[in-house]
């Protein structure tokens, strides 16, 4: 059987997509498509459908909710803060599977941060 080798693109509605994409360029380091395709380091991906009635997203109509990657999540939420977003974080989210933080981007959108634990990198 034939099966997807891993995410070839997140698309999504913005209401201002050239500075959403800046915005994530700057603060992410996610290149902006008009410039270059992104390329990211190979690792752990989870795609989990939750039920309708989850309150993990955030807001009741949100209908998804991305999660990246990071490095060093400390440095990541340090650089963030400093550039006036605000970072949420929660023991209950943290587990053996790692760390992980929440911001929102400025249109709104949930945007999580994991930090894969050492002994778990997936």
């Amino acid at each position: 059987m034939a099966k997807v080798t891993g995410i070839g693109g997140f698309f999504f509605r913005a209401r201002d997509p050239k500075a959403l994409a800046a915005w994530y360029e700057t603060h992410l380091g996610i290149d902006d498509i008009a410039k270059t395709v992104w390329r990211q380091q190979e690792g752990p991906t989870v795609f989990t459908p939750f039920a309708e009635n989850t309150d993990y997203f955030g807001r009741a109509g949100q209908q998804w909710l991305i999660n990246f990657r990071v490095d060093d999540l400390d440095a990541m939420m340090a650089d963030l803060k400093a550039a006036g977003i605000a970072v949420e974080t929660r023991a209950e989210w943290d587990s053996e599977a790692g760390r992980f933080c929440r911001i929102h981007d400025p249109e709104g959108n949930p945007v999580e941060l994991w930090e894969p634990s050492a002994d778990n990198p997936g």
